[in-house]
């Protein structure tokens, strides 16, 4: 893989909160604005690498949008070897802990000084990176949060026709089980069989809920079932695949 030579400029950090069209409604939150982070990372050459950042919550850009400001008055004048910036954008951060907020901000840098990479070379970054272009199967899941069974089993429909989707993503985690299921139920008698349903708990059970559940749902046809607990409860996720 060669790299093209590179000099950073600057960063460019523009917050931006947009309405959703489909508010979320999971069982550990419900959200109504979108917050991102557009970045731009400005070199010597004239070439821009753009990335963006998904926060979650508006108020974590208070924090994300000077680190990543504070990157580029540090690494004015350097090379842009993502694995060099990526370690000085990293330890630049240790006093305030290399997890959270620290790494969202640094993987911002990252992903854009990759894409500058790419564009210098006149190549996707995929093949930059030594893989090639095809297509990817996609799935729609901008939608079916925790509401009534009928009214998901219908916007399931709107979302299977928004680009012809052969997959979509529900989320669950409502306080009865049975109701997990009804929309579940509605949903697959609403799309046919064809149609691939995974499904989300968005992180909210515990480990013993959780294997209630998942034993539950074993026989329901479902492509996977997600994030029933804390994603970095490890050995609890090993449990789960064990039973």
């Amino acid at each position: 893989m060669r790299l093209e030579s590179l000099t950073f400029k600057s960063i460019e950090a523009r917050p931006v909160v947009l309405k959703l069209k489909r508010p979320v409604v999971a069982r550990i939150a419900t959200i109504t604005e979108w917050p991102l982070i557009l970045i731009d990372l400005h070199t010597e050459e004239g070439v821009v690498g753009r990335s963006y950042l998904e926060p979650y919550v508006i108020k974590s850009m208070k924090y994300l949008v000077p680190a990543l400001r504070d990157f580029g008055h540090m690494l004015k004048g350097r090379r842009i070897a993502p694995f060099e910036l990526y370690d000085l954008a990293r330890k630049s951060l240790h006093f305030v802990g290399y997890q959270g907020l620290s790494m969202i901000a640094v993987s911002g840098l990252d992903m854009a000084a990759w894409d500058a990479l790419a564009k210098a070379a006149g190549m996707p970054l995929c093949v930059l990176l030594g893989g090639s272009v095809g297509p990817v199967k996609s799935y729609n899941s901008n939608g079916l949060w925790l509401r009534d069974p009928h009214a998901i089993a219908e916007e399931a429909i709107e979302l299977r026709d928004e680009g012809g989707f052969t997959g979509l993503k529900l989320r669950l985690g409502r306080e009865r089980i049975e109701d997990d299921l009804a929309t579940i139920k509605a949903v697959r008698k609403t799309v046919g069989d064809e149609m691939h349903l995974m499904v989300d708990f968005n992180q909210g059970l515990n480990l013993a809920e959780a294997l209630q559940r998942c034993h539950i749902l074993d026989d329901l046809g479902l492509t996977w079932i997600e994030e029933p607990i804390v994603y970095d409860n490890m050995d609890g996720y090993a449990q789960l695949a064990a039973e």
